[in-house]
């Protein structure tokens, strides 16, 4: 790169980002510290502001993730720029590990281990030369199921959702179910007769659902994969999909979009 890169950190423990900022000066003095915040909503929000080359996120942080804070910087990224490379900052054990290992992604550990980070600072130089608007992050997605089953008693798959609306639960079978709509603090089931709302996060959903039925297309939003009629790239260069037989359209985010290339 003709100009220094610049980097985002956020750590919501403080002596914790004192330490990477201290650790990152000191192993690479040419990389340019932008901003340091302490948790996902103020991340989303600098990387908007800075447009940084890196960005350093702690899996763990109140109010939103390191993950979730990730999949939306990419999201909301300018379509001309290169995205960001991301760095994930974790106390997790080897477990957890070998999931970032599995989905090539990086990772620096609590406490930060200089040799460990000498290692991230070189494979993030070498991959800057090789940015481009349309390098994306695939992995994002598969790395949230391994993270969330590290350690995890095997789930049950469902069959159906029970939603309760007054003094009645609806047992709705998961064969009815077109798609899952996250919106605020609900889930939106929709069938071809009725829509049902639940509490149940969509992050604890995904992994309960049949993969060969159902596809993710967005952080808020999975589909039947059967339905999936048509996916049209907008003047913006977004992705729509649209199921048959509803007029909604979806936003495809960039984290899933690669799941939809032509043959």
């Amino acid at each position: 790169m003709n100009t220094p890169p610049c980097a985002l950190i956020a750590e919501d423990e403080h002596v914790l980002a004192r330490g990477l900022l201290k650790a990152l000066n000191k192993q690479w003095p040419a990389l340019k510290v932008c901003a340091v915040v302490h948790d996902g909503e103020a991340a989303i929000q600098a990387a908007q502001l800075h447009l940084p080359d890196i960005v350093f996120l702690d899996i763990q942080m109140p109010e939103c993730n390191g993950l979730d804070a990730a999949e939306r910087i990419v999201d909301a990224w300018p379509g001309e720029q290169p995205l960001p490379l991301l760095v994930f900052v974790t106390a997790f054990d080897r477990f957890a590990i070998d999931a970032f290992e599995r989905e090539a992604l990086d990772y620096v550990l609590k406490p930060v281990d200089p040799s460990r980070l000498a290692l991230t600072c070189e494979r993030l130089q070498r991959r800057l030369c090789d940015r481009s608007p349309l390098a994306l992050e695939p992995g994002l997605p598969a790395l949230r199921n391994l993270l969330l089953g590290v350690g995890a008693h095997p789930v049950e798959p469902l069959t159906t959702i029970q939603a309760g609306a007054a003094n009645v639960v609806h047992m709705v079978p998961l064969q009815d179910v077109h798609f899952l709509e996250a919106d605020d603090k609900y889930v939106r089931v929709a069938t071809s007769s009725q829509d049902h709302y639940i509490r149940t996060p969509l992050r604890e959903l995904g992994p309960r659902l049949d993969p060969r039925a159902f596809t993710q297309i967005h952080r808020s939003v999975i589909v039947r994969t059967e339905l999936i009629d048509r996916i049209v790239r907008d003047d913006m260069g977004r992705l729509q999909l649209q199921l048959k037989g509803r007029s909604e359209r979806f936003s495809v985010s960039r984290t899933y979009a690669h799941q939809f290339k032509p043959m």
